[in-house]
C-alpha cells in the first residue's frame, strides 16, 4: 500500500528548496547586481561541467558495450524528443504557468518567470530525480533524494539571490513530477535495468548542459521541449536489446 513513506524525499526536496529560496532572497537584496551576475555565472559553469560528465554516459558501459551506436540513439531521441516538445509546448506551457504564478504573486519581480522556469529544469532533469525517487516509492529509502535535496537547497539559495520568488514556486514542479515518480515507481522500477537509467543520464545530461548555455546568456535553449527525449532513450534502448 503507497504510504506518506513514499513520497518522504520529495517532501524533504521540497522543504530544502523553499528554505535555500528565502535565505537567498533575503541575501540576494544586500548583494550588489555584480556579485549576483557572477553567481549566476558560476552556477551556469557548474551546471554545464555537470551536463558533459553526465552527457558522456552515452560513451561509457553499460551503454558504449550495448553497441557502438548508442551516441546515435541518443542523439535521435533528444532530436525526435525536441520535435515531440515543440509541437506539445511544454516550454511554452511552463511559463505560462510561470507568468500566472508571477501575476498572482510575485509582481514587481521582473526575473519571477525565468527563475520558476529554470529551477524546474534544474532540480528535475538528472538521474538523482529518477533513481532516488524510484528507492523512495519502492523501498521507503529516500538517502539519494536526501543528497539531492541538500544540493538542491544551496542551489535555491544561489538562484533565489539573483532570480528572486519564483525559484520557490518550482517546489510546484517537485512534487508533482518528482512526486508522481515515487508513487508510480513500483512498476517503473521493475521495467528499468541499469543500461536504460544509463539513457536516461546521458539524454539528461545533455538537458542539464543547454541549462548550463542558459544561465550563461550564451543560447536561451527551448530546454523543456526536450524533455520527452527522458523518455524516449531508454525506450529505444529497450527496442534495440529486444529486435537485435
Amino acid at each position: 500500500m503507497l504510504g506518506a513513506i513514499h513520497v518522504t524525499g520529495t517532501l524533504v526536496n521540497a522543504g530544502t528548496v523553499l528554505a535555500g529560496t528565502t535565505a537567498g532572497v533575503l541575501l540576494g537584496d544586500r548583494l550588489p547586481e555584480r556579485i549576483r551576475e557572477t553567481v549566476m555565472h558560476a552556477l551556469g559553469l557548474v551546471t554545464l561541467a555537470v551536463g558533459i560528465d553526465e552527457g558522456l554516459a552515452a560513451f561509457r558501459p553499460p551503454l558504449s558495450t550495448l553497441t557502438r551506436g548508442s551516441v546515435l540513439m541518443i542523439l535521435g531521441s533528444v532530436l525526435v524528443g525536441g520535435v515531440l516538445g515543440e509541437l506539445i509546448g511544454i516550454e511554452d506551457g511552463l511559463e505560462r504557468a510561470g507568468d500566472a504564478l508571477k501575476r498572482r504573486f510575485g509582481a514587481g519581480q521582473s526575473r519571477f518567470t525565468e527563475g520558476f522556469v529554470v529551477a524546474s529544469l534544474v532540480f528535475c532533469v538528472g538521474p538523482l530525480t529518477i533513481l532516488g525517487s524510484i528507492q523512495d516509492g519502492v523501498h521507503g529509502n529516500y538517502q539519494l533524494l536526501a543528497i539531492k535535496s541538500m544540493l538542491d537547497g544551496f542551489a535555491a539559495l544561489a538562484f533565489a539571490s539573483a532570480l528572486g520568488w519564483g525559484v520557490g514556486f518550482s517546489v510546484i514542479t517537485i512534487l508533482l513530477y518528482q512526486g508522481g515518480l515515487s508513487l508510480a515507481a513500483s512498476g517503473v522500477a521493475h521495467a528499468l535495468h541499469a543500461v536504460e537509467i544509463a539513457a536516461i543520464t546521458a539524454s539528461g545530461g545533455l538537458l542539464i548542459i543547454g541549462i548550463g548555455l542558459r544561465l550563461l546568456d550564451v543560447q536561451r535553449i527551448r530546454v523543456a521541449n526536450l524533455l520527452p527525449s527522458l523518455v524516449l532513450a531508454p525506450v529505444a534502448v529497450w527496442l534495440f536489446q529486444t529486435f537485435r
